[in-house]
């Protein structure tokens, strides 16, 4: 059960914030239906991920990746549920000036969210890694709805990749550097559904909180790094985002 006190605490910090960042993990796009790789249910417990989700595992075989995204791909296009319009909304009101995510899947920005930073890229465009050849999703989708796997329509590649980071892979510098700059601008720095434990990534609530940021956590359990938060809430983002957004709105209605 949330306390409604702890709920108004994180209102009142949003609304009066001037540089709210949001931090996202796959906490969030857990309650849109997508499976977490962590934990009792994550992927990691049915897949190898060295096999199916490293750049040597899909250099030695690109198949084994395409197919385990296949056996996802109803689940890697869901919807955006109430947690992802929730903070589109708080940007809409300009209080939220980014949304750092980890997540891959696009979400944030079909709910409306304009300044999304990806630290492990998207499914929204593939590269040729032989002849470097650049694609949009949309010129696979017809291959991966007959769960074919892509290959080059220039060099005839079998190494058609999307552009995710895989484990072996370095995050795109730009958009680490951008978050990096986000997360020392903040003066809110919220975290919702990440367990805080991938690296580089995990160190960006450290550097909001050292530049003086006041930390607020939505997750569904504690983290390793709680005891930066100056609000924690544990319980569903789904549930607890639309109340805050709804405190705020009401906050600035009113000043």
């Amino acid at each position: 059960m949330i306390e409604r006190s702890s709920v108004e605490i994180a209102g009142r910090m949003i609304a009066n914030a001037k540089h709210a960042v949001f931090f996202t993990g796959a906490g969030i796009s857990a309650e849109s239906g997508i499976p977490t790789f962590r934990g009792e249910d994550g992927l990691w417990k049915k897949y190898d991920p060295e096999e199916v989700a490293s750049i040597w595992g899909f250099r030695r075989n690109p198949r084994a990746f395409w197919e385990f995204s296949f056996a996802l791909r109803n689940k890697l296009f869901a919807e955006p549920n109430p947690a992802h319009y929730a903070i589109a909304e708080l940007e809409e009101m300009g209080i939220v000036k980014a949304v750092i995510t980890q997540n891959i899947d696009m979400l944030h920005q079909r709910a409306g969210s304009k300044k999304v930073l990806e630290l492990h890229g998207s499914m929204s465009k593939l590269d040729c890694l032989e002849c470097k050849k650049e694609y949009d999703w949309g010129d696979y989708i017809e291959e991966f709805n007959r769960e074919e796997v892509p290959r080059c329509k220039v060099c005839g590649s079998w190494f058609v990749k999307p552009r995710v980071v895989l484990f072996g892979e370095p995050l795109p510098r730009d958009v680490l550097e951008q978050a990096i700059e986000e997360s020392r601008m903040a003066d809110v720095f919220v975290v919702v559904g990440s367990s805080l434990v991938v690296y580089p990534a995990a160190e960006l609530p450290y550097i909001a909180k050292s530049c003086g940021a006041k930390m607020i956590l939505v997750n569904s359990e504690p983290t390793v790094a709680d005891h930066i938060f100056d609000v924690k809430l544990y319980g569903k983002a789904g549930e607890i985002l639309p109340q805050i957004s709804k405190i705020v709105k009401e906050m600035k209605q009113k000043s």
